[in-house]
């Protein structure tokens, strides 16, 4: 049965501990959720089949099985389930493949997917405990603990991506963020969101807190390399520690449309695929190769792609292996990560959300992905087609 995505949206992310200081990380997916369903009242809550709700860190406020208690505080009647799904950055994304699955089956015809990371409640690593024996028996290198160490891997592996392109292709990050907020595309996705902070009281967030506008070359020059003395990857160059979380509506196509409900995309395939976990953000390269497979395409067959910009040095080794400009127009048209923020778990769902807006106003393009990079060697690719092609591109 075909499945589709009715509608996406998200929180406005903040930085990590900042804008959502005093905000649970559950309440963050709860509002997204609410949200979703307020932008599509003719879906009778009762009428949902599953919920999927992702993090990184499952643990306190991100715990107690998010899926199940979220829909409960959203406002879903008892008598849906739902689960909890960890694939660290990819969890949104896994949440949407997961319940697409069962769509495809026939065992549910709607569906919620979202993620979820507040990294200033849950600081990146906090109470894991990695089995010794990765190093110990030297399975993977130290390197592959720390995501900024194996982009610096990733700039060694492929030294014509220097740190100048790697800034470079930041600041087009942030220009085209900026590009987006000025002409209110961005905006039409983002759930206002309530946040209060000890020092400000309770505020409404409507805009992301991450972008800095007007980011130049010079800037991001002179910023320091942590991961490496005299490396390349730097905070400018990165996306940010943040707090935020999306949720997706997804559908059997027939059972949307007896619904009086338009899909906004069609899933195609979707692919998961695994490299050295020193060079984890190489993931989406074989990943995109098994989805193209899989659906009997070709990368120029693509008409948009929307790219998690874990790193610059990630994107830009995705764009060389399929021989694409980084400067293509059909690549992240309203910027990415570097500029919006990846609070890990949710942002596979922000991908699909641009993608849609993509497509709904560019319906000659029939074929678009979403992709991204993940933690210990992995990458994900979803391939989806616009429901609004009119046969006049690809």
């Amino acid at each position: 049965m075909p499945v589709v995505l009715v509608d996406a949206v998200r929180t406005p992310f903040g930085k990590a501990g900042s804008l959502y200081n005093g905000t649970r990380a559950d309440d963050l997916v709860i509002r997204a959720i609410r949200g979703l369903l307020e932008r599509n009242p003719q879906l009778n809550p009762a009428d949902i089949d599953d919920v999927a709700i992702a993090a990184a860190t499952q643990t306190g406020d991100q715990g107690m099985n998010l899926g199940r208690s979220a829909s409960l505080l959203a406002g879903i009647p008892n008598t849906v389930p739902g689960y909890s799904v960890d694939r660290w950055c990819a969890g949104a994304m896994t949440s949407v493949t997961t319940l697409a699955g069962a769509i495809n089956m026939g065992t549910a015809k709607f569906a919620i997917a979202g993620g979820v990371e507040h990294m200033g409640n849950h600081p990146i690593g906090s109470l894991m405990d990695p089995n010794p024996r990765f190093i110990a028996e030297k399975m993977v290198d130290p390197d592959a603990m720390s995501m900024g160490a194996t982009a610096e891997r990733l700039h060694d592996k492929f030294p014509a991506i220097t740190k100048e392109r790697a800034d470079r292709y930041a600041v087009g990050s942030q220009d085209k963020t900026a590009a987006a907020y000025a002409s209110g595309r961005i905006q039409k996705d983002l759930i206002p969101t309530a946040a209060r902070t000890p020092e400000l009281g309770w505020t409404i967030a409507t805009v992301d807190e991450p972008p800095r506008p007007g980011t130049t070359m010079e800037a991001l020059a002179s910023l320091k390399t942590p991961f490496r003395p005299g490396g390349r990857v730097t905070a400018g160059n990165s996306s940010g520690l943040n707090d935020g979380a999306t949720a997706a509506l997804l559908a059997d196509e027939s059972a949307a449309i007896a619904a009086g409900l338009k899909p906004k995309m069609r899933l195609v395939t979707f692919a998961f695929a695994g490299v050295e976990p020193e060079i984890m953000g190489y993931g989406p390269v074989p990943s995109t190769i098994k989805a193209l497979k899989q659906a009997n395409l070709k990368i120029e067959d693509i008409g948009a792609f929307e790219i998690n910009e874990a790193f610059a040095v990630q994107v830009l080794a995705f764009l060389d292996h399929f021989g694409i400009s980084e400067n293509d127009p059909r690549v992240n048209p309203v910027g990415g990560a570097i500029a919006v923020g990846h609070p890990l778990a949710s942002s596979g769902i922000r991908l699909m959300l641009n993608l849609a807006r993509t497509f709904e106003e560019n319906p000659a393009i029939r074929y678009g992905i979403t992709t991204m990079c993940i933690g210990l060697g992995m990458g994900g690719t979803v391939v989806w087609e616009n429901p609004n092609f009119n046969g006049s591109g690809k």
